[in-house]
């Protein structure tokens, strides 16, 4: 079944990055992504009545699963903070894959980088369960992102009932 997925990544750091991976899975027959945004739009974005967050909620609407695509330094940017809260409170599908491995075409490999997710609690019924528990993490290169990406993006769908 095609979904409409949302990349939550650093722009800045992760780009190229971001790219190869989610190209991996547009380019494929049935593959349905969120459309890819670039650094303008997203400082458009900025201008605009309601700013990022209005833009962020637009592109989450009518998404099924939200991919937090993590980098060296991806755990402590604001919008990626927010776009896993919103997810969550959302009920969206959710996962994380670690680029830890995947070569930048310029700079080559990055350093491992901490999972957003490891910084972020579900209170349940008065306890607090980590978002580690609560949705997978897989690492891209390790776990053959290129052919698992799919079947990782439908089990996070049908996690959250969607």
């Amino acid at each position: 079944m095609a979904r409409k997925v949302f990349f939550s990544f650093h722009y800045e750091r992760d780009v190229r990055r971001i790219v190869q991976i989610r190209n991996s899975w547009v380019v494929r027959p049935g593959g349905e992504a969120q459309p890819f945004y670039d650094k303008a739009e997203f400082e458009q974005a900025k201008a605009r009545a309601g700013g990022i967050e209005k833009w962020i909620e637009d592109q989450l609407k009518g998404c099924s699963v939200t991919v937090v695509l993590f980098g060296a330094q991806t755990y402590d940017r604001e919008w990626v903070k927010h776009e896993i809260k919103r997810s969550h409170e959302l009920n969206k599908g959710m996962l994380a894959i670690d680029l830890y491995g995947v070569k930048d075409p310029q700079t080559g490999t990055d350093v491992q980088g901490q999972n957003p997710l490891n910084h972020w609690q579900a209170n349940n019924n008065g306890s607090s369960t980590s978002f580690m528990q609560l949705y997978r993490t897989y690492n891209w290169v390790r776990d053959d992102g290129y052919h698992n990406l799919p079947s990782w993006i439908e089990a996070a769908a049908r996690a959250a009932g969607r």
